[in-house]
């Protein structure tokens, strides 16, 4: 690979006082021809779903907002950012245009990054629940693990959403714990990110220290095909422990991490005055996932 310099617009204030990496982005462009993707089923249903997470628990009203979209099909569905979808396609493009540099930048501004990055495919391969997840654009990783299902505790609690009643569940998953709100007139057994296994449709989700909630703003169902698209083949598979591991390294020294797999990029840090800024270190982590038996 040629030597290539790529510029990094960092808001130096923000990250001072909060160690959040919203600024921080270093996307490798590929070709999207080049990525092999499959159909692995056909979506039923698709629901929206408002999200807000927490990144630094240090700065607790700093509040990441999110779209995360959730297609279900017969025995699997699809859950991601369809922020990140949205970046990734006009940045796909501005790349096979050979887009400036700047250009890209300001479409980053534009239509933002993704906190949640991850997608999770439950039910593929069957019985498996499958992660990817793409770090700084170049590091892509596929976790795959065996299906657990949330044991809930069905409680005696009514709510409204989307005009829907739903029924109040919790139980504790993945290092959290989460209260739902189900809707038993939607007979799918499913909702956001790994939450699954109740009699209807989760409308709303969130853990008990406020750090992540998922409320559904729509719901569509799918009357014209609309293929679940899996796109992971060519991703590096990992166990949890080497998934979280990676992670890790990155947040702790991102510009590292990037040096040490393309030792010929060369990344300048700019503030968005266009002076140099540090670069980034120990970035505030806080996972949707909290396995820490694993360390």
């Amino acid at each position: 690979m040629n030597a290539k310099t790529i510029i990094l617009s960092l808001c130096v204030a923000t990250l001072a006082t909060t160690q959040a990496t919203a600024q921080f982005t270093f996307r490798m462009h590929t070709n999207a021809s080049e990525i092999q993707k499959d159909t692995i089923g056909e979506v039923q249903l698709l629901v929206q779903y408002e999200t807000h997470c927490i990144a630094n628990i240090e700065k607790p009203e700093n509040v990441t907002e999110e779209t995360m979209m959730l297609e279900t099909g017969k025995n699997l569905s699809k859950f991601y950012s369809y922020t990140q979808y949205i970046c990734d396609s006009v940045l796909t493009a501005d790349f096979a245009n050979n887009a400036s540099q700047e250009i890209m930048n300001e479409h980053l501004k534009q239509y933002g990054t993704s906190k949640l990055s991850e997608r999770t495919f439950k039910g593929y391969p069957t019985g498996k629940v499958t992660t990817l997840d793409e770090i700084a654009g170049m590091t892509r990783l596929r976790c795959e693990e065996p299906e657990e299902r949330p044991q809930w505790k069905v409680l005696a609690e009514n709510d409204s959403i989307l005009s829907y009643l739903c029924v109040k569940a919790e139980c504790q998953f993945k290092g959290r714990t989460w209260t739902a709100w189900f809707a038993p007139e939607i007979p799918v057994s499913d909702g956001p990110w790994k939450l699954y296994g109740l009699p209807g449709l989760i409308l709303k989700a969130e853990d008990s220290e406020g750090h992540y909630s998922f409320t559904a703003t729509g719901i569509e169902q799918c009357h014209t095909y609309r293929p679940v698209i899996f796109d992971g083949k060519e991703y590096e598979p990992v166990n949890r422990k080497a998934y979280e591991k990676v992670h890790e390294r990155y947040y702790a020294d991102p510009v590292g991490f990037i040096v040490g797999s393309m030792p010929n990029v060369t990344i300048t840090i700019k503030d968005e005055q266009g002076n140099k800024a540090k670069n980034p270190k120990n970035i505030s982590h806080n996972p949707l996932e909290r396995n820490k038996k694993l360390f």
